[in-house]
């Protein structure tokens, strides 16, 4: 179990499943009225860390610099939606249905908070109250509760036990001991993730074409010549007999296109991926605290006058 003494430590660290993963940042812890003990812890999850969820820290761990929790990181981010902004503290409703949600009997913690009760003086049900990074050190508590812790005046430290509150007596969260208040505001801090949106391959097949190439052939052709008798050709002409019958054959010949194919190298493909740079415009909202003040006086209370700022 997380002893209050390592709640400083953690605020703003990681928080992890079972399983390793990362859910998110540790932002505000919640400690129970009735025990004082720490029992919930905010966890800052979502892309930009719009968003947080409750996770309960009694079986949680400290794990060298980040918290392990034995809830999946589905779970925690599945976890109902709590409403906290008035004054940092979780109603027995809202604790009862984060209970439900995580399988926690609700008759065991009750069980504990009337022990814890036995030591302390009467008291109701626990409920849980914030230490948190923008807290500051609370004095006054409930009238059904001892006092919870409150932060310090700096951002992301957990304070020390507040003290039992009388009953009726005003709430005064969020004061300091030398009586100024601590303003805070949310900053938007955007960062990015990679994400896998595609994949490219190379893939070889082979087609048919049709070519077509004209080359020249060449083929023979019997061709007769006549040429009369001269003196120059008389002789050969009259060398065989006068009256006879002869024959004479010539061979022809003629060219044919033949076709080869032979493989040759013609390029090398590789896939390679360029980075390219594009501005994206991310709105979000963050919430800033305002600080009014408001002034008296006057003799008496037919006279009285008030005046008022705000910062």
């Amino acid at each position: 179990m997380i002893t209050r003494e390592e709640i400083a430590d953690l605020l703003d660290h990681p928080v992890y499943d079972g399983e390793g993963n990362k859910i998110g940042d540790a932002k505000h812890v919640f400690f129970d009225d009735a025990t004082g003990r720490p029992e919930w812890v905010s966890v800052r999850t979502g892309l930009f860390g719009s968003t947080e969820s409750f996770v309960p820290i009694r079986d949680a761990s400290v794990v060298r610099d980040h918290i392990e929790v034995p809830y999946r990181k589905d779970q925690v981010k599945g976890a109902p939606n709590v409403d906290v902004d008035a004054g940092g503290h979780l109603s027995e409703t809202e604790e009862h249905r984060l209970y439900d949600y995580y399988g926690i009997n609700w008759d065991s913690v009750l069980s504990e908070a009337e022990r814890a009760g036995d030591d302390r003086g009467p008291q109701g049900p626990g409920t849980a109250d914030a230490a948190g990074a923008a807290g500051a050190a609370g004095t006054a508590g409930r009238s059904d509760a001892a006092g919870a812790a409150g932060g310090t005046g700096e951002a992301g430290t957990a304070g020390t036990a507040g003290t039992p509150g009388r009953t009726g007596a005003p709430d005064r969260r969020g004061m300091r001991a030398d009586d100024a208040m601590t303003r805070s505001e949310e900053r938007m801090r955007v960062g990015v993730e990679r994400h896998e949106v595609g994949r490219a391959r190379l893939r070889k097949y082979v087609v048919t074409e049709e070519v077509e190439q004209t080359v020249p052939v060449r083929h023979e052709e019997v061709r007769v010549e006549r040429e009369p008798i001269t003196d120059a050709n008389r002789d050969q002409a009259l060398s065989g007999p006068e009256i006879s019958e002869a024959e004479h054959e010539v061979t022809l010949h003629e060219e044919r296109a033949v076709v080869e194919t032979e493989t040759v190298p013609v390029e090398r493909v590789r896939l390679t991926t360029e980075e390219h740079i594009e501005n994206e415009t991310v709105r979000g909202r963050v919430r800033k605290e305002r600080i009014e003040a408001e002034t008296e006086s006057g003799a008496d209370d037919d006279t009285r006058r008030g005046g008022r700022g705000r910062q």
